[in-house]
């Protein structure tokens, strides 16, 4: 619960700067992307930059999440085999070392 509270306290504080930082940056931004040249607001840029550096954030979360799902799962199925040899072995009877 603490958790959620600190998470969506930090997206408000973080959303609050962005809304500031973009109502004091006005003015017009030339974008060349090479086959095409834009005039936009600075507000309008700054606010799509941060959208796009947030999804790519979380893209590459993603991924690494998946990363670690996956490893888990293979630790999970060797432990699971493990555990079987274990119990095996110890259901066979102790042999005498004469």
């Amino acid at each position: 619960m603490l958790k959620r509270i600190g998470l969506l306290f930090l997206i408000v504080v973080i959303a609050i700067l962005m809304a500031t930082f973009t109502a004091i940056n006005t003015g017009t931004v030339d974008i060349d992307l090479a086959f095409a040249r834009l005039t936009k607001p600075l507000p309008l840029v700054l606010t799509v930059t941060f959208a796009l550096g947030w999804l790519f954030g979380i893209l590459c979360m993603g991924f690494f999440a998946l990363k670690l799902v996956n490893e888990r799962r293979l630790l999970k199925r060797s432990l699971r085999l493990s555990e079987s040899e274990v119990t095996s072995l110890r259901g066979l009877p102790l042999s005498d070392a004469d």
